[in-house]
């Protein structure tokens, strides 16, 4: 049975779905078809996030960490976000379509500032309301639920706004209902019951960084894998964006249709990722679904028939459950209670580093070996992640006993 903050935890997360998916699913075409955005541009959007992420994580951890009530903190953050979907309904008026572009790179920056102390501050504050040992088996429910809502929700607007790819009313509505549903999430954040944490006011000036996190040897092998992979996965986003969109000629149903089939296959394997991870162990079994993630870049350009693609990415989001489910697992896993924190900080500081310069490098791979090359190179980069875990697993993580 569930607890009081798990299932607050679960409407807010379904609140927090249909808000990215009402507005960050339609971003990339709506900055192509609308603003005349240039491949930089594409990239750029992938890009800025993380490195707004990169300057606020920090400054974040040490908010967080003053804070007697985290929820607050994370409420009025998520707030602030979702408050910038309204400039970017506001953005067609400006006159100069260049200018709009980069206007919406800009708004889309800012929008990151309050985003990255929301997600560091959701990290830790649900890490302590839900206990380690139904930690697992809460997550993996919660990503299910959240995947039927965010399938619904992608469906319908698949459905109503199919022939309203280049209608800019259609993405103002989109970003409106996306602001409504972050004042859900607001509502729901601060309906959790989080009890006042002690503050030591003599600890307060080393609580910036604590290098001890270093010398947990689990810890670094997690980290240096799991950057590595990140890097190899958010490589091909941009170049994801715009193959759909320029060569394929996706429309918003499309898109739709891609998510609602990824979403599908998510639904359907995050009960069997867990229950294989508590079989084999988290490392192990996201080595599985690392080896599925390297496959997809290579089979999307193979064809450029939209069923075909369809077909791809439902495929994909099989793979894809196991990489959300089981990468936040193994960092929660490896990263010892007592430091927890400075722990999850640095995986976020370093993952925003790679998060920026991934997208660029998969841009320029693009634009300097073309679009089916650079999804070559993206699946071997793949492949190396997953060998990589697999060292992890051997050297760290191999229970005794336990058969491949």
């Amino acid at each position: 049975m569930r607890t009081y903050n798990e299932k607050i935890s679960i409407y807010h997360g379904m609140a927090s779905t249909v808000a990215v998916n009402f507005s960050g699913n339609f971003f990339p075409i709506f900055a192509i078809t609308i603003l005349g955005a240039t491949n930089y541009q594409v990239g750029l959007i992938s890009s800025l996030p993380p490195l707004m992420a990169l300057l606020m994580t920090i400054p974040a951890a040490i908010l967080l960490n003053r804070a007697q009530t985290q929820k607050k903190l994370v409420a009025v953050s998520v707030l602030l976000a979702r408050l910038m979907f309204l400039l970017i309904i506001a953005l067609v008026f400006i006159p100069s379509q260049p200018t709009q572009a980069w206007m919406f790179l800009v708004i889309i920056a800012l929008m990151n500032l309050p985003n990255t102390v929301a997600n560091v501050g959701w990290q830790t504050f649900i890490s302590g309301l839900v206990p380690e040992s139904n930690r697992g088996t809460f997550f993996s429910d919660r990503n299910r639920l959240l995947t039927i809502v965010g399938l619904c929700s992608t469906l319908l607007i698949g459905i109503l706004m199919k022939d309203a790819s280049e209608n800019v009313i259609a993405y103002q509505i989109l970003f409106g209902i996306a602001f409504c549903f972050g004042l859900l999430e607001v509502f729901l954040l601060m309906k959790h019951d989080e009890q006042p944490a002690k503050i030591d006011e003599t600890s307060l000036k080393k609580k910036t960084m604590d290098w001890s996190i270093f010398k947990y040897k689990n810890y670094v092998s997690f980290l240096v894998a799991a950057l590595f992979f990140n890097f190899a996965w958010q490589m091909a986003w941009g170049i994801f964006n715009i193959y759909h969109v320029r060569v394929v000629g996706v429309t918003i149903f499309w898109i739709s249709m891609f998510s609602v089939g990824s979403m599908l296959a998510q639904i359907i394997s995050f009960p069997l990722w867990k229950k294989w991870a508590e079989k084999r162990s988290n490392t192990l079994v996201f080595v599985w679904a690392a080896i599925g993630m390297a496959t997809t870049p290579f089979l999307t350009v193979l064809s450029t028939n939209l069923f075909y693609i369809t077909i791809i990415q439902t495929s994909s989001g099989f793979f894809l459950a196991g990489v959300v489910l089981l990468l936040f697992n193994l960092l929660l896993e490896q990263s010892p209670s007592e430091v927890r924190t400075y722990c999850i900080t640095t995986y976020n500081v370093l993952l925003s580093v790679v998060a920026f310069i991934a997208p660029q490098i998969g841009i320029w791979l693009l634009n300097s070996l073309g679009v089916e090359t650079a999804m070559y190179i993206n699946s071997i980069l793949r492949l190396l992640a997953a060998c990589l875990f697999f060292i992890v697993y051997l050297k760290y993580a191999r229970k005794p006993g336990l058969t491949l």
